[in-house]
């Protein structure tokens, strides 16, 4: 609801509406007019970067699985079905784990180092998959605040023009100038605040996601080490670490 609620807001600012209401939003969209043209770009940031945030929310939420749960299944797939059956579970499950379990098992043939090759190599991949957009929801973290700053500074030097031209230092005038060229700064350090926070749960859903994946490739080796000598690989449940996938 929070975001939804912050997502309306930004909408609403791009809306003509009266100022002078009593409404917290009708206060907002007058701070943001009293602001001048380079408030536009801020805002723009803002709803730029609150697209890439949500876009990578939902698809980290949607690539976030049961681990634990998994890795359980595919053992069992190994001692029921052996690889093809594995293949299968890993290919009617979504998720990085799942596909860089896929990869795997389709070098099982070639021995166990081209299997630690596939997984390294196809977890580089998926984690860059992860990271996508990224950084451009940091692009405009930094640019969001630097905008402001230069809407501060052409704000001042047209306050400073206006007390030339008057030829007076009147206080009204320069406390209106100041103020609105100072609206810049605060509305872009405010975008630079709202987009760091979805940037950091980002950076730290994908932290666990690796951290899973990584943990979920030793157990996949293991589990061919098990296969390959002939013995049962699933049913204890021991052999899986306890901090994989055990949030979920």
């Amino acid at each position: 609801m929070v975001i939804l609620n912050k997502l309306t807001v930004t909408l609403l600012l791009m809306l003509p509406q009266q100022s002078g209401g009593g409404s917290p939003i009708n206060a907002l969209v007058e701070r943001f007019n009293e602001g001048g043209g380079w408030m536009w770009p801020v805002l723009i940031c803002l709803i730029i970067g609150l697209a890439i945030a949500f876009e990578r929310i939902i698809s980290l939420n949607r690539a976030d699985i049961n681990t634990r749960d998994f890795l359980q299944r595919v053992r069992v797939a190994l001692d029921e079905g052996g690889i093809p059956a594995a293949e299968e579970e890993c290919a009617n499950t979504r998720g990085p784990v799942a596909s860089v379990f896929q990869a795997g098992l389709l070098r099982a043939d070639e021995g166990i180092e081209a299997v630690e090759k596939a997984v390294v190599s196809y977890g580089s991949i998926e984690m860059s998959f992860l990271e996508r957009g990224l950084v451009w929801l940091s692009l405009f973290i930094s640019v969001a605040p630097m905008l402001g700053f230069l809407g501060t500074v052409i704000g001042m030097i047209q306050a400073f023009d206006a007390i030339e031209n008057a030829g007076d230092i009147s206080p009204r005038l320069v406390a209106g100038g100041i103020k609105v060229a100072l609206l810049t700064t605060a509305f872009g350090l405010i975008v630079a605040v709202i987009l760091q926070f979805f940037y950091n749960y980002a950076v730290s859903k994908i932290d666990r996601i690796v951290a899973e994946m990584e943990d979920a490739s030793i157990e996949l080796i293991d589990a061919l080490v098990l296969l390959r000598e002939g013995r049962k690989v699933s049913g204890d449940e021991k052999a899986i670490p306890e901090n994989v996938g055990g949030g979920k």
